[in-house]
């Protein structure tokens, strides 16, 4: 993880109430640190209001969205793009097909490749779930500019883009 450079204003050098009074200044450099950090309310947000309600962890969800977004998607495509092991993503296709939610179907030009289609009732879960995620992170960024909404975005694309590296 790559150092954040020290904090520049005595307000940011300020213990965080909402950590507990601690002293962080050291962690608040480290990038895993800063992630986790704001991993917390948005986890906590996804499970209030898309995990519970729909049942849906957010790997599935993520699935979901992609399935929905790219016709006769394969099951490899999803992997790399999930950046998760085929065989737990044949367990979480395996658990979306239980519920209706989607289905796999042979390739007609290769036997051996299978795609991934939603079912209606998928489909229609994809856009209740997306319309209720779209909202929650609307007001969990609000705090933002449109400005600093698109540079999060932007930086931490580039930091996953090596992911893979």
């Amino acid at each position: 993880m790559t150092a954040r450079p020290p904090p520049s204003s005595s307000h940011e050098l300020a213990r965080h109430p909402d950590r507990s009074g601690l002293e962080d200044e050291r962690m608040r450099r480290l990038l895993g640190y800063s992630l986790v950090q704001a991993t917390i309310p948005t986890s906590t947000l996804y499970e209030k209001h898309v995990g519970e309600p729909f049942n849906l962890r957010r790997v599935e969800f993520s699935l979901l969205v992609l399935v929905d977004s790219n016709s006769d998607v394969t099951p490899k495509q999803l992997a790399r793009a999930l950046y998760v092991s085929m065989p737990y993503l044949t367990i979480t296709l395996d658990r979306l097909e239980e519920r209706g939610l989607l289905n796999r179907s042979r390739s007609e030009i290769d036997r051996r490749s299978a795609h991934v289609r939603l079912t209606r009732k998928g489909s229609d879960l994809v856009k209740k779930a997306e319309t209720v995620a779209a909202k929650m992170e609307a007001d969990l960024l609000a705090h933002l500019t449109p400005g600093e909404r698109g540079m999060l975005f932007e930086l931490l694309e580039r930091v996953a883009a090596h992911r893979r590296v």
